[in-house]
């Protein structure tokens, strides 16, 4: 892991550009790039957009790349470089070779990131997973300094074959006992997920990409007391708050972990606990920054993880998009976007969307009101007269459902009329049928 108690190290940030990558986009990905190195908590020295003509398999760059970017490093005293890509256990260790310099890829810097951020214990064994799994798959070709004596009658016989198969046993091990501990925690998650289910309270869970405002707005809605900061990945674990409806009927909102492109699959695989959670909302909202020039392919990424956990329209979970960051816009761009979003909402299209600025509260009391109605979009009304001696129904009706309106007659019959949930509703008629009006 990068030492940042004492100085921060200083870094130079590469973003290549390939041929099958869009050249036009290449300043936005090398923007983030940067954004993730300030969240590193290093000192971004310098910057640069590299085109890659053909990707080489011990170096990842040519000749010439490699003289150009050397220069960078000695100019700048840089003793980090960071390649905004995926690199090879062997390209990696080339390139520190080459620039006498700590060389890290994407993916052990948004690794690096996450174990800044970990706060609670889920957090920070999902992430020591996610990490040990990764260097783990970067032990093949690692020692490859220790092979040069051979011995023995086996091919692969040696020293070096001896250090790795050390490594990869204790990384195992390692391995293995955090899983351990993870399902621990998740077998308290799915107690803590069930007793959610039993209550009357819907769910609603917060996604996005990262740095959307999506901690902001969730303080915004529930008075949450989450960390807001306009970095990315200012927090990763999992905060659930209770939501108040415009009806003042309540909910549990949650609000998870910034999603990002390319998000390293180690770290989906050992988040799939905690990201779980969305799959079992019952709303999902989806935080955009609707002023970000790339906002549209933002979501895509957003959409394609959402579909690996088997969530979102495809699997019969409403969304709605939360247009956030409209206090960024232009007067033009204002109009356009509000009139896109009306648009969507007037529609019978398939995912509806509000225009927000969670910043300066602006838009949340229509998004309130979308929450509420795309919340009981399942709920049935029904009618029921309850005799006294069948009062403990009015109670449960009380406790669980919304209560429309009622009247009690001069026999003492409560006649109730009440909004709930269809699976309630489902089983008020299998056990109350006589009551029904």
């Amino acid at each position: 892991m990068i030492k940042v108690d004492q100085a921060p190290p200083r870094a130079i940030i590469i973003h290549p550009v390939t041929a099958k990558d869009k050249s036009s986009s290449a300043e936005h990905d090398l923007e983030e790039a940067v954004g993730l190195g300030e969240a590193l908590e290093v000192t971004v020295e310098d910057s640069a957009v590299v085109p890659v003509r053909e990707i080489r398999a011990g170096e990842f760059f040519g000749k010439g790349k490699l003289a150009d970017i050397k220069a960078m490093v000695k100019a700048r005293d840089s003793d980090l470089v960071v390649i905004n890509t995926s690199l090879a256990p062997i390209q990696q260790r080339n390139l520190e070779t080459a620039w006498g310099a700590k060389v890290i890829d994407r993916t052990g810097m948004i690794l690096e990131i996450f174990a800044l951020r970990a706060a609670t214990k889920e957090g920070k064994l999902q992430v020591e997973l996610a990490r040990q799994s990764y260097e783990r798959s970067r032990l093949v070709r690692t020692w490859t300094h220790l092979e040069r004596q051979r011995g023995g009658q086996g091919f692969l016989a040696g020293p070096g074959e001896t250090q790795i198969e050390s490594d990869r046993r204790m990384l195992d091990q390692r391995i293995a006992k955090i899983r351990g501990q993870i399902d621990q925690v998740r077998r308290t998650r799915e107690l803590q997920r069930t007793k959610r289910q039993r209550a009357p309270e819907k769910v609603v869970a917060l996604v996005g990409y990262t740095n959307t405002g999506k901690s902001t707005l969730f303080n915004r809605l529930t008075e949450g007391g989450v960390l807001e900061k306009d970095m990315l990945f200012a927090t990763l674990d999992t905060t659930h708050r209770i939501l108040s409806l415009p009806s003042g009927r309540t909910a549990v909102m949650s609000d998870t972990v910034g999603f990002i492109s390319d998000l390293p699959t180690h770290l989906v695989t050992a988040f799939r606990a905690t990201l779980e959670e969305v799959k079992e909302a019952d709303l999902i909202l989806h935080v955009r920054d609707i002023s970000d020039p790339v906002s549209e392919r933002r979501r895509d990424d957003v959409m394609d993880i959402l579909k690996s956990l088997e969530a979102g329209p495809e699997h019969g979970q409403p969304v709605i998009e939360v247009w956030n960051k409209a206090d960024n816009l232009s007067a033009e761009d204002l109009t356009a976007f509000k009139e896109r979003a009306d648009a969507m909402r007037d529609t019978e299209h398939e995912i509806s969307a509000y225009l927000t600025s969670a910043v300066k509260r602006q838009g949340l009391a229509p998004l309130m009101e979308g929450v509420e109605t795309a919340l009981g979009a399942s709920d049935e009304t029904l009618n029921f007269i309850i005799p006294p001696r069948d009062y403990a129904v009015r109670a449960w009706l009380h406790e669980h459902g919304d209560v429309v309106s009622e009247e009690t007659a001069n026999n003492g019959d409560a006649m109730i009329e009440v909004r709930l949930p269809s699976i309630e509703a489902g089983i008020m008629r299998a056990r109350h049928k006589d009551l029904l009006q």
